[in-house]
C-alpha cells in the first residue's frame, strides 16, 4: 500500500516562497496568476497494513514528523501501487 501525503501552509500563513514563484511566473508574462502556495509532496510506502490501522500510523507521522500541525496542513490518500 502507498500512502500519497500533501503538506500546505495552513491558510493566514505567510508564504514567501510562493510569493517568489508567483512574482517569477508573472515576469515571464502568466499575468493572470492569482496566487500560489507551495508545500510538500511525500510517499510512504506500506507492507501488510490497512484500512483504520494505516489511517492512524499515517496520521501519527504527519502530527510527529512529517508536517508541522502549527502552521500547516496535511492530508492523504491510499493507493495499491
Amino acid at each position: 500500500m502507498l500512502a500519497k501525503i500533501y503538506v500546505t501552509l495552513k491558510k493566514g500563513v505567510l508564504d514567501p516562497q510562493g510569493k517568489a514563484v508567483q512574482h517569477s511566473l508573472e515576469s515571464l508574462g502568466y499575468k493572470e496568476v492569482k496566487d500560489v502556495r507551495l508545500g510538500k509532496y511525500m510517499e510512504v510506502k506500506f507492507d501488510d497494513i490497512e484500512g483504520d490501522e494505516a489511517n492512524m500510523r499515517i496520521r501519527e507521522m504527519c502530527e510527529k514528523l512529517l508536517a508541522n500541525p502549527v502552521i500547516e496542513d496535511y492530508r492523504f490518500e491510499f493507493s495499491n501501487e
